[in-house]
């Protein structure tokens, strides 16, 4: 068990590790994007001004501060799934595979985990962005929805793009992890009421 665990902590971080710089440089230039579009007061003033602006509004705006987590890690995903995969010449190759905690060859693998924990932070920060003005009446049901359209979406341009392999199981384990994402923020929005 000690072994199980070891892999699948050792897994997750390093699918954490590998793409962080580029998502935090990714979601900067996201939420400068994001910046401008919405707030162009600072915009065309230079770099140092725009910096300062960018910096001005992450600490005091809690919506833009969810928004470039929430970018970071769609990000990390992204770089994940899609982003730094090589190509298959068979991308329906193993449609029904990757329920178990086995890969091919017999050895553990701590995927089904990883596909779980992935999508539990993306939703979460997507129900805080959406439920700024109480959009979200039922988080659990629009991360399930979030969550399965996401992901189907990633597993549609793995097929597309031969980039890895479209599986069933990636699917249901996202869409697990969007539910528990949308479980969490639903108990800790009953906690803050009370």
């Amino acid at each position: 068990m000690q072994e199980i665990l070891k892999k699948i902590i050792t897994d997750v971080l390093t699918s954490l590790y590998e793409p962080f710089w580029f998502a935090l440089l990714s979601a900067f230039l996201m939420c400068i994007a994001y910046m401008y579009c919405y707030e162009p007061d600072n915009a065309g003033g230079g770099f140092k001004k725009m910096m300062l602006a960018w910096v001005k509004k992450f600490k005091k705006d809690a919506h833009f501060r969810v928004l470039f987590f929430w970018c970071i890690v769609t990000v990390m995903i992204l770089f994940r799934t899609l982003l730094n995969r090589n190509l298959w010449m068979n991308p329906l190759s193993d449609v029904m595979g990757g329920w178990t905690f086995t890969d091919s060859k017999g050895k553990f693998s701590a995927e089904p985990v990883e596909n779980i924990i992935m999508l539990i932070p993306w939703t979460w920060l997507l129900i805080v962005l959406k439920n700024r003005k109480n959009v979200v009446k039922k988080p659990v049901l629009y991360a399930i929805g979030a969550g399965f359209l996401f992901t189907l979406a990633i597993e549609t341009m793995q097929l597309m793009l031969r980039l890895g392999t479209f599986q069933l199981s990636d699917i249901c384990y996202n869409t697990l992890g969007g539910m528990i994402g949308g479980v969490m923020f639903w108990i800790f929005g009953m906690i803050r009421k009370r």
